[in-house]
């Protein structure tokens, strides 16, 4: 969802309560779950070609790659030019993660594509085996959407969407590019984050407010609910997770909710920790600098609180808020530091088909065009 209905930093939130379907249906877009579609099974289909370089040259080293969540493909960017290539890789892509062969692997509606930056052309789609209905788009539709690789590149984790149900984490060996286990995880997992020692998968459940942690060994499961709001409204609650990071020193996930609270998860005790922030805006995604400070991407508020924003927050909690123009969703940043990229296509309505380009040492922006709806980004 893009914004909420809260009271301030020191009141308790409210939530919306005995809403119907209908209404629920039409509330902004991260505030529930399901859209109606039957069951069914993606299937692989052919590999098309891409559009690799003239002279067959290999992609540049920093280039962007985001998922056009509006359409069947993922867009090369050039940070300085705008787009400069596309390759088809399944409905709605939504979230991708590079690996250290050169493959980057997006997660779709219809399975995990496998593509092949350098020479710009999807290599594999690896259909689910969780039953997710038939291939489709917006939001609510199933299928892939957080995904991380571990860290060795040898498996995918992907957070499969069930309309309606419990999502499913697949676990993929992307040497044979095949599904070898599914762990039961909550609803609707926006993302998929990796211990740095890759011991450890955590699932950032939406509709369920909490993080699935996944023992990367024996796949078993502990649930941890993260809900500094609390949990009154269910699923018409706006208050709810997106997109965590996992903080370098102490392994911790940082999770931010409003632009107001900040939960710190131990995934190893279970407890979580509150710390203020300062946007007061609804916050989407999260990204972390090399020297270790967390972006954080504000949407907007819906009847309370600030417009856009990108929060820029050192490790020890002092924060400096950059204005958006409109709508942003992901956020990734330069190999130096000194750059980030926000995505403008957004889980609700208002997206728009480019990206903010923020000099992080004093927030100037820049707008590119970048693919249909782009949400998932990486730096290649």
């Amino acid at each position: 969802m893009s914004g909420r209905l809260r009271g301030g930093p020191g009141r308790r939130a409210r939530v919306l309560l005995a809403v119907g379907p209908a209404l629920v249906a039409l509330l902004a877009g991260c505030t529930t779950a399901g859209d109606g579609n039957d069951e069914g099974r993606a299937s692989a289909a052919p590999a098309p070609s891409g559009t690799p370089l003239p002279g067959g040259l290999p992609t540049p080293e920093g280039t962007l790659l985001v998922a056009d969540f509006g359409a069947d493909t993922v867009t090369f960017v050039d940070p300085r030019r705008g787009p400069v290539g596309s390759v088809t890789v399944g409905t709605a892509p939504y979230g991708l993660a590079v690996g250290p062969d050169g493959l980057t692997w997006v997660a779709t509606a219809e399975g995990v594509a496998a593509v092949d930056t350098r020479a710009r052309t999807r290599v594999a789609l690896v259909p689910y085996t969780t039953r997710t209905g038939p291939a489709g788009t917006g939001e609510y539709r199933g299928g892939g959407m957080g995904i991380a690789l571990s860290p060795d590149g040898s498996r995918a984790y992907v957070g499969v969407n069930v309309p309606g149900g419990r999502g499913g984490l697949e676990v993929i060996d992307t040497a044979a590019r095949e599904v070898t286990a599914t762990v039961p995880v909550g609803r609707r997992p926006f993302d998929v984050d990796v211990a740095r020692d890759g011991g450890e998968v955590y699932v950032t459940g939406h509709d369920s407010f909490d993080v699935t942690v996944v023992d990367a060994g024996t796949l078993a499961a502990r649930r941890i609910e993260v809900a500094p709001y609390g949990t009154e409204g269910g699923l018409g609650s706006w208050l709810k997770p997106h997109y965590a990071v996992v903080r370098p020193g102490d392994g911790r996930l940082l999770l931010p909710f409003e632009g107001e609270r900040l939960a710190v998860v131990d995934p190893r005790s279970g407890s979580v920790a509150v710390e203020p922030m300062t946007a007061d805006t609804h916050q989407h995604g999260t990204a972390l600098t090399p020297d270790g400070r967390l972006l954080v991407v504000g949407t907007g508020a819906v009847e309370e609180g600030k417009g856009p924003s990108l929060t820029v927050r050192s490790p020890g909690g002092a924060e400096r808020v950059y204005p958006l123009d409109g709508p942003h969703e992901a956020v990734a940043v330069s190999r130096d530091g000194r750059t980030a990229y926000v995505t403008g296509g957004y889980t609700r309505d208002g997206y728009w088909n480019g990206l903010t380009v923020v000099d992080l040492a004093g927030g100037a922006t820049r707008r590119l065009p970048a693919g249909t709806r782009p949400l998932g980004i990486a730096v290649l």
